[in-house]
């Protein structure tokens, strides 16, 4: 290796002052802003990085995981004896047939596509039986195969501009579904592929609807891969929202939903950046857009509507780190009931890292249980979920360890 080379820390033995900060700079993120989202100084870091003061205990190696957004929790410390990962979660049974369908394309078939509309039915109720499922990567996981190869032919068969037009736009959707499944599971590659294939489909649909879900979907896969991704989640979000701007007069109830989803995502970006005024502006903005939806509507792929802009609230307050503001969100979003079992339970995450972040670790520990509760499947593979209750095992209290380890054991990261 050349001596100007940067040194891998997953490869050559190294302190985890080294490994912090080389993975500090392949996130793009400076000494001041980790120190100040962890609490500390800059020249703490430093000092850490250099290896002049010990390794922090647990809790600040958990907390600098997730803001370093570290896949497995050995790639930081260095011990490969216990492997731990944070933003990734177990490979699901139904992954490898669901990246055989990806990977594969029907350039010829012994047999007729489906048509569209039956596509879209098909694709229709499982949206459907995901909302309902606590279970739901293993629903949509069994689904997703043959959706996936039905929709591929589908628009391959297509006889005229307008058939394909329109099977592109059910393909794009249909990769909508599979990146929800693929997210936070060990195939990053295979999530960029999903996303990328979404909105070229949906691009070449040129249905403003799929065009804006691909685009939500590929802002949450730039924003979720660091800050140094911040600036291309902010222009797939703000273009394609420039482009659905003068639509919106008079667009129907999905395009609508699906600006006011891109609004907030812009919102949730400028928060990860600690900006809370414009946060709070993007916010606002989709708030209003959600008081032009039937009060009882419900988007199938973003949720948005006006039950969920209590949950979106939440997160605005929890990524801000304000704790006493996330629990004062916590507390009026819990009036309404979001129609959906996982993304009821990512709401219940969220408002667990309120809970924390406000210094309520048991609150927070019951919350995540209800998150448990509502879908399994959600707690299991989220990262800060993961984090949450690795963290509260090291806990002083002998009550909150035994808390934490229960739920330690349900969601898989410690055996019975």
């Amino acid at each position: 290796m050349s001596p100007d080379a940067t040194p891998d820390p997953f490869v050559e033995p190294m302190a985890f002052g080294q490994r912090m900060q080389i993975l500090r700079q392949r996130r793009g993120m400076s000494r001041p802003v980790l120190a100040g989202l962890v609490g500390m100084s800059p020249s703490w870091v430093k000092q850490i990085e250099t290896g002049q003061i010990q390794v922090p205990k647990l809790p600040m190696i958990l907390r600098i995981a997730e803001l370093l957004r570290v896949r497995d929790l050995s790639d930081l410390t260095g011990d490969q004896t216990m492997p731990v990962d944070l933003f990734i979660g177990p490979g699901h049974e139904c992954l490898p047939a669901v990246r055989d369908a990806i990977n594969a394309f029907p350039f010829t078939a012994d047999r007729e596509a489906p048509p569209t509309a039956h596509l879209q039915a098909r694709l229709a109720r499982a949206w459907d039986a995901r909302h309902e499922a606590p279970n739901h990567r293993e629903v949509v996981g069994k689904l997703l195969p043959d959706l996936i190869r039905d929709a591929q032919l589908t628009v391959h068969q297509a006889d005229s501009a307008a058939d394909r037009r329109a099977a592109q736009a059910a393909l794009s959707e249909v990769y909508s579904l599979a990146q929800f499944f693929v997210a936070y599971q060990p195939d990053s590659s295979l999530l960029w592929r999903v996303a990328e294939r979404g909105m070229v489909a949906a691009q070449d649909s040129e249905d403003p609807h799929a065009i804006g879900v691909a685009a939500w979907l590929t802002a949450q896969a730039h924003r979720d891969s660091g800050p140094s991704h911040f600036e291309a989640a902010d222009a797939v979000n703000l273009q394609t929202l420039n482009y659905l701007e003068p639509l919106l007069p008079d667009a129907p109830d999905e395009v609508l939903a699906i600006a006011g989803a891109l609004q907030f995502e812009a919102g949730y970006t400028a928060a990860r950046r600690g900006e809370t005024a414009t946060a709070w502006g993007w916010w606002d903005k989709a708030k209003k857009v959600s008081k032009r939806l039937p009060a009882d509507y419900f988007h199938p792929v973003t949720s948005f509507g006006r039950a969920i802009m209590g949950a979106h609230a939440v997160t605005v307050a929890v990524e801000l780190h304000a704790g006493p503001e996330s629990v004062r969100q916590a507390a009026r979003a819990d009036r309404t009931t979001i129609p959906s079992r996982p993304r009821r339970a990512r709401h219940r995450i969220e408002e667990a890292r309120g809970y924390q972040l406000d210094g309520q670790a048991d609150v927070a520990l019951a919350t995540l249980d209800k998150a448990h509760e509502a879908a399994p499947e959600t707690i299991r593979y989220n990262g800060y979920a993961r984090r949450i209750i690795l963290e509260e095992t090291e806990a002083k209290s002998p009550e909150r360890r035994r808390r934490a380890a229960e739920l330690a054991v349900k969601v898989g990261l410690l055996t019975a």
